[in-house]
């Protein structure tokens, strides 16, 4: 069964046309539902999440995991052009969600297609997530529990169709500093926002000695602070908040456990979440060798998505560049779109998964 590019610039073009940021992806959901019901499937649908098994799924093989998402972030401003129109124009095109993650998104999916119309050592499965920006529980955290045993999955994020083979892990963390409240006139009560000031100091200083051939170091940064009810009184509490990038050789409860046992007593920690850690899959991986043989050069990711959720070996790899998403006047080549599925098909078609 050979596909149609015009048909998948065609679904490109129609999920660009239709909103679907993040809690809004009903009609995105609905029009790859369609696409995939004239391609001669039925979709189970985990919410608004669409997972579509290979018409000679086996139990018995090893299973592939192909994943795409739905959801946009809001358009930002600096727009020069209706984030909801898709544009081609320069061998561009431009459009909300055309990069992060449609491309990817509708590539993976005509890859699937082909890859099920003919016998494969192994069982395709295609998963469309929503809420992949934000991490929200409607989305892979809800999928997740509907998944068959996957021994291997690819995401289709933009990495200019280069394997990301690593990704770092996220934590959020919420910081108490208490002190007493007095009159700023007298010398008087202990100062919270000082107190604040000396443990942000340590955690700016504070080294995790682990660190990764692909992801560095983990990195951790203080981005809010909030202290004081007005000018002429001494701040009983402080208030921060801290980002936490890790590397595979920390878990978030390792990184918890390390920064909660260097502060003092008068300052409490919290967790927004634990579930973000970072992965990587082995480049001894017969996937990853594949990808090597093709010329493909690994890398290791900053950014978050999908596969953190997941417990198994799992890369990203699209078309389109992870920098433009999130962007004003964010696009995608047709060049990048319309060589992705033949690239898949070169990595996928006729693979052997397991040793």
């Amino acid at each position: 069964m050979e596909y149609s590019f015009s048909d998948m610039l065609s679904l490109l073009k129609q999920l660009i046309s239709t909103p679907s940021v993040t809690r809004s992806e009903h009609d995105a959901s609905a029009l790859v539902k369609a696409d995939m019901i004239s391609h001669g499937y039925t979709p189970k649908e985990i919410g608004l999440n669409l997972l579509v098994y290979g018409h000679s799924y086996d139990p018995a093989k090893p299973t592939l995991l192909l994943n795409g998402h739905m959801d946009t972030v809001k358009p930002v401003a600096g727009w020069t052009r209706d984030p909801f129109t898709p544009v081609l124009e320069d061998g561009k095109l431009y459009g909300l969600g055309s990069n992060d993650d449609g491309a990817g998104l509708v590539s993976l999916l005509y890859a699937f297609y082909q890859l099920d119309s003919k016998p494969q050592q192994y069982n395709p499965v295609f998963l469309a997530t929503v809420q992949e920006e934000v991490n929200g529980v409607d989305g892979m955290k809800m999928a997740v529990n509907e998944l068959p045993k996957i021994d291997v999955a690819l995401i289709g994020e933009p990495t200019g169709m280069q394997p990301a083979v690593a990704e770092k892990g996220l934590m959020v963390l919420d910081f108490t500093v208490h002190g007493k409240a007095g009159h700023a006139a007298r010398n008087e009560g202990i100062n919270a926002l000082y107190r604040a000031m000396a443990v942000i100091g340590m955690l700016r200083e504070f080294k995790f000695p682990e660190q990764s051939d692909l992801l560095g170091p983990v990195k951790m940064t203080v981005t809010m602070i909030n202290a004081g009810t007005q000018h002429n009184v001494i701040p009983d509490t402080c208030t921060f908040t801290a980002d936490i990038r890790s590397n595979e050789f920390y878990s978030n409860h390792r990184i918890f456990d390390m920064v909660s046992a260097a502060l003092p007593e008068w300052c409490e920690v919290k967790a927004r979440s634990f579930n973000l850690n970072s992965s990587r899959i082995d480049v001894n991986h017969p996937i990853i060798r594949k990808a090597l043989s093709m010329g493909k050069v690994p890398y290791g990711s900053p950014t978050l998505s999908d596969q953190a959720i997941l417990d198994c070996p799992s890369f990203k790899m699209g078309p389109g560049d992870s920098a433009r998403s999130h962007t004003a006047d964010e696009y995608v080549t047709v060049a990048e779109f319309e060589q992705a599925v033949p690239q898949y098909l070169e990595l996928l078609d006729g693979l052997t998964i397991a040793e």
